[in-house]
């Protein structure tokens, strides 16, 4: 089983905020493909399904975005995900790429987002594939915090849709062909060729 994990926060408090563009790709997935995501296990919304005949667990952690890990932990726990590494892809936003832009990587740090380091800490490895999505950076003025807590707004909900079309494609083309021919296809810019792993990094 392929594992696809949004991290965000639960509540309507935080449903339009930035940090919770994970849960977004996931819902965007999930209608994709037809799989509902009703079921109530490992403190998430839960799903399971299948994609050119390879089954598909889809979770979305309730228990907070730093208590992420307690929730991915528990799944990884119970299904048969057979290898982290390459079973296993983690969404979620980015401060530091452009609103919209995806990056996927096959390992590597937290990069400071605390619920990937919840994670990391939880399943004891940096050897999982993530996928990035682009929230922009906050105004000079403007704290971290705020900004990725912050609603979009109209305008950038409506910018994000072709992105959470591409990234879902992505998240498909992860589940079928791997973490490489899903780096190559969707790190360069919407309608660039190419993109493959960033420097210094292997698949």
């Amino acid at each position: 089983m392929k594992l696809i994990v949004g991290l965000g926060n639960p509540g309507s408090r935080y449903r339009r905020t930035r940090h919770n563009v994970g849960f977004r790709v996931v819902d965007r997935f999930a209608a994709r493909l037809g799989i509902p995501l009703e079921s109530s296990r490992f403190e998430s919304r839960f799903g399971r399904g299948r994609v050119q005949g390879l089954e598909v667990g889809l979770l979305e952690p309730q228990t907070f975005m730093n208590g992420s890990g307690r929730a991915v932990a528990a799944a990884l726990a119970d299904l048969p995900v057979d290898e982290v590494s390459t079973d296993l892809l983690i969404i979620y936003d980015d401060a530091d790429l452009p609103l919209g832009r995806l990056r996927l990587r096959a390992r590597g740090g937290d990069g400071g987002h605390l619920g990937l380091r919840d994670v990391i800490a939880s399943i004891g490895t940096r050897e999982l594939p993530r996928l990035r999505f682009g929230i922009g950076r906050p105004d000079e003025l403007q704290d971290t915090v705020a900004h990725v807590l912050q609603d979009l707004s109209h305008a950038e909900s409506d910018a994000l849709v072709p992105a959470l079309d591409r990234a879902s494609a992505a998240v498909e083309t992860f589940v079928v062909e791997g973490i490489v021919p899903a780096m190559d296809r969707f790190n360069a810019p919407p309608g660039a060729e190419g993109g493959g792993p960033e420097e210094g990094e292997k698949a």
